[in-house]
């Protein structure tokens, strides 16, 4: 059986870290290379780097930020933000990301998933999906407020098919809030595709970690809880483990 993963993620609105609520409500957090620091004694498994305005923006991640980022950073690396062209992901990888993330680009032009995977491999490719809860069902949020006419798992499909390497769900509705995440949202995520997946939002505690990682989830995607409390990568590991999990 494979391990699961314990991610943190680090978002930013270009050059300092910030944690949001639900994608709107914002708090600065400082300085990314603190956070990578801190990270890097911890011993997690990976990181996920987000520039959130990028896209709404129209502008790509700041490439030298990037770069002296990856440089403090000692594990994998994810990085996404306003990727839409194959430059976009280039300049990335040479810049020291180990994976680049696709959001908005992606739902824009599907095929642009499959031609970044035949170039650079689908390892090195992560669609991310922001998700919404209503009325007990969870559909595609867009932050631009274009309407998506695909469910959720239409495009989940869509993305599989074209050759995403991993997927990053990202439930929206729960960001920042610390109430838990969604043991639904995972499971209907992981019984639809079959490549890896990410679920992230709302994660409450080591102990909620765990609850998602025993679905059929690859990886639990955290944020708040390694800001706001005393909680640690490892504890989330700590509870997988005596959960019987099988962690990294």
């Amino acid at each position: 059986m494979l391990r699961k993963r314990v991610v943190p993620i680090v978002l930013l609105d270009g050059f300092s870290v910030l944690k949001t609520i639900q994608f709107s409500q914002r708090r600065n957090l400082g300085s990314p290379v603190t956070i990578i620091r801190t990270y890097n004694t911890r011993n997690v498994d990976e990181l996920v780097l987000l520039d959130i305005d990028a896209s709404r923006q129209r502008r790509a991640i700041d490439k030298f930020t990037i770069q002296d980022l990856a440089q403090e950073c000692f594990m994998p690396l994810t990085v996404g933000g306003g990727v839409r062209s194959l430059d976009d992901i280039e300049l990335l990888l040479k810049n020291g990301a180990d994976k680049v993330a696709i959001n908005s680009y992606a739902i824009e032009n599907p095929s642009f998933i499959a031609e970044a995977s035949k170039v650079f491999g689908s390892q090195c490719i992560v669609v991310s999906i922001d998700v919404v809860e209503r009325d007990g069902s969870f559909e595609i949020y867009s932050a631009s407020g274009k309407e998506v006419s695909m469910t959720l798992e239409e495009w989940l499909r869509e993305v599989e098919k074209q050759g995403a390497g991993e997927i990053l769900i990202n439930n929206v509705t729960r960001d920042g809030t610390m109430e838990g995440g969604s043991v639904d949202l995972a499971n209907l995520v992981s019984s639809v595709v079959k490549i890896p997946a990410i679920y992230a939002g709302g994660i409450e505690s080591p102990e909620d970690c765990a609850r998602i990682a025993e679905t059929s989830i690859s990886a639990v995607g955290v944020s708040s809880i390694f800001h706001f409390t005393d909680a640690t990568p490892q504890d989330c590991r700590n509870a997988m483990a005596e959960c019987g999990i099988p962690v990294r």
